[in-house]
């Protein structure tokens, strides 16, 4: 997309030191492969035969991953267009030319991607484009779940909470809302598969659909214990490197060698699973997704897609980034 310079980009760049938000959009903006995406997306979106022509396809791409990565609602990135020049250098509109796109033409736009499976699709291409970069490999695969929280009230018409949800318990707390779980490769920590469910389902039963098939290992928490004996995993051929529960080893003596050793071992597998929580730390705590947006497990799980398809781009950014950063210095 070609950018004209205005004065308020001139006074801007002449900052010495740019922003975190800065620094984040420029590098995002180097990562996403934008033609990639463009032509996928493009057989589907608008033709402008009759009425007003559509906003362009890229502009609308760049505003949708920006409101995501920012976390965002349709009515903030309208705002941080406005006033925010990062955002609005990264998303392409110079508001001396026109006004962008507002809340409603997001929307329409979102229910478009939705429309044709496109967040899932965006997943999948993502994915393969780090795989052509040599950063997914397949030999192993780390399983976990997380859980993302729903409102729970039910002051609204219906009276009721969003049905596609659940409430679960973990420790001693309740939690109302879905759970997403990842399969992430062992070796780069890059989410390789994606799923969602209510909160209610529990981690193990979906681990035969986190795995690609062609793992040597798969390794995963105290939640998936016994996930090799169940009937959609018996024919696997992977090792499945699980942790123990901690009530089966913590009632030895802390000077016990067999408790040392337990306690080393167990050590030694958290250390590789500690990978999948980056991905997780990404998408909740960068990308600001700790609660769900919208109401039913459809449209979450849609936002969700392209969320860790972001994380995976950015979790690959060291790698990526590093030609621009060494020119740069």
């Amino acid at each position: 997309m070609k950018k004209q310079t205005s004065f308020a980009d001139m006074e801007y760049s002449a900052r010495q030191k740019p922003t975190r938000r800065e620094k984040f959009l420029t590098d995002l903006d180097r990562l996403v492969p934008w033609s990639v995406l463009i032509a996928l997306i493009e057989p589907h979106y608008y033709r402008g035969e009759r009425g007003r022509p559509p906003v362009g396809l890229e502009l609308m791409l760049r505003m949708y991953l920006c409101q995501n990565c920012l976390g965002l609602s349709d009515e903030g990135i309208e705002d941080a267009i406005v006033d925010s020049i990062a955002v609005r250098r990264f998303v392409g509109v110079d508001l001396i030319e026109r006004q962008p796109p507002d809340a409603t033409t997001l929307l329409k736009f979102r229910r478009l991607l939705e429309r044709h499976d496109m967040p899932a699709r965006i997943f999948a291409l993502i994915r393969e484009h780090l795989g052509q970069q040599g950063l997914i490999l397949r030999e192993g695969t780390i399983v976990d779940a997380t859980l993302i929280a729903a409102p729970p009230s039910t002051k609204n018409t219906e009276h009721k909470r969003d049905a596609d949800m659940h409430q679960t318990k973990k420790g001693n707390q309740w939690y109302f809302g879905m759970k997403a779980h990842i399969g992430v490769d062992a070796q780069t920590g890059l989410a390789h598969t994606m799923l969602t469910t209510a909160a209610n389902e529990s981690d193990v039963s979906q681990t035969h659909k986190l795995l690609h098939g062609e793992e040597k290992h798969v390794h995963a928490d105290a939640g998936y214990q016994g996930a090799k004996k169940r009937e959609a995993l018996k024919d696997s051929s992977a090792e499945f490197v699980i942790a123990r529960r901690r009530s089966t080893y913590k009632k030895l003596d802390e000077a016990d060698p067999v408790r040392k050793l337990i306690e080393q071992a167990e050590h030694a597998k958290a250390s590789i699973r500690a990978k999948v929580e980056h991905v997780f730390h990404v998408v909740k705590n960068l990308f600001r997704h700790r609660k769900c947006r919208y109401k039913g497990l459809a449209k979450n799980t849609a936002q969700l897609q392209v969320l860790f398809a972001m994380a995976n781009l950015v979790l690959s950014q060291r790698t990526l980034c590093a030609p621009y950063r060494t020119v740069a210095s």
